[in-house]
């Protein structure tokens, strides 16, 4: 919204700088922050007030988790998108097809799960909303966003899957890159809902992922930048640096009340949000590939739970001694922050593996 402030420049030659991305994205983490800190207390206590028990635990989970988690409140994810939306709001161009698409995606997901975790706190159940209706709303808004990337892309790169190293070589999807698209956003959506198991453990894989798709969308969105990098030129995307600046700025917001003891969950809220937002990115720049690569670990964890299910259903054995894997490590005796933090490690090297794969030819 403030980038139209650059029209007045010949009046305030300072209101030429919202003219830049890179301001507009430093001025967009900055006021997310701002906001988190501002208002994370105060929504913290409204849902400690609200929800009473907090979130239900998993019976079948690890038992210390009955203990040290019990009467946690939920739906922390608020916090992230309120500060996400205002502040991609404020920052950038609302005329941008990309920015609404992902940011569409993002509170589309974010309804999903706050529905699943209102259903959860009122009915004081880890159920919630039905496996099969969170799927089927998830699809219908990835079907949606993927249609509307398709049109938005070059009609030299509409319908193609780009691959990393191999830069020159497009995979000619035609009409199934819908469904595959569809599969990236939702994937993604469930993976980082999977991962959100411990405190702090998913926000902050979610912020590296996200800032490392913000630089990939700021390259990719400069045809100077994508001629000497050698990847294709995806014009519009750059201002989705400004929308994972405000994701990271209101992560870290969160984040300050989310770190051990964590003093509010996301919950599904948002879980399903931001990695759907994550997938959405993915999708707009044409880059799902090297998702696969910075989210890494999300890949991991669902996998985790599929071959876990899968060879349980099998042979009646399991595979780890609990699902996500991050349950199995914490029945191996390591302490939750050593878990958290060694797998924040791992995300911060998966990150500049795919950042990487932008050089590499």
């Amino acid at each position: 919204m403030l980038f139209w402030l650059a029209e007045f420049s010949e009046a305030f030659i300072g209101f030429n700088l919202f003219r830049y991305i890179t301001v507009r994205a430093g001025a967009a983490f900055f006021t997310a922050l701002i906001f988190g800190f501002v208002f994370g207390k105060p929504l913290i206590n409204f849902l400690r007030k609200r929800q009473g028990k907090g979130q239900p635990i998993r019976e079948d989970g690890p038992e210390s988790h009955l203990l040290t988690k019990k009467g946690t409140p939920t739906m922390g994810g608020l916090l992230i998108l309120s500060a996400l939306t205002f502040s991609t709001l404020m920052w950038a161009r609302l005329d941008n097809v990309y920015v609404w698409l992902v940011l569409g995606v993002t509170l589309g997901f974010g309804v999903i799960g706050f529905a699943d975790d209102y259903a959860k706190v009122t009915k004081a159940n880890t159920k919630g909303v039905s496996g099969k209706i969170r799927m089927a709303a998830g699809l219908v808004i990835a079907l949606i966003a993927t249609v509307i990337a398709a049109y938005a892309h070059p009609t030299d790169l509409s319908g193609q899957l780009a691959l990393p190293v191999f830069k020159e070589f497009l995979l000619n999807l035609g009409i199934f890159y819908v469904p595959f698209g569809m599969i990236v956003i939702v994937g993604s959506a469930n993976a980082v809902n999977l991962t959100d198991g411990l405190d702090g453990l998913a926000i902050m894989p979610v912020m590296i992922a996200a800032t490392t798709l913000g630089v990939i969308a700021y390259a990719v969105g400069r045809v100077d930048f994508t001629s000497y990098l050698d990847v294709h030129y995806v014009p519009g995307t750059g201002e989705l640096l400004i929308f994972t600046a405000a994701l990271t700025g209101g992560g870290l917001g969160f984040l300050w009340y989310n770190a051990p003891p964590a003093a509010v969950f996301m919950g599904d809220t948002g879980s399903l949000a931001l990695g759907g937002a994550l997938g959405a990115i993915a999708v707009a720049t044409k880059h799902e590939i090297v998702l696969a690569i910075v989210g890494g670990l999300f890949v991991v964890e669902a996998l985790s739970v599929i071959i876990q299910v899968a060879y349980f259903k099998r042979t009646g054995r399991r595979v780890f001694l609990m699902a996500p894997i991050h349950h199995h490590f914490e029945k191996k005796g390591w302490a939750e922050p050593q878990i958290v933090i060694r797998f924040w490690i791992i995300s911060l090297v998966l990150a500049l593996i795919g950042l990487a794969t932008l050089k590499i030819r």
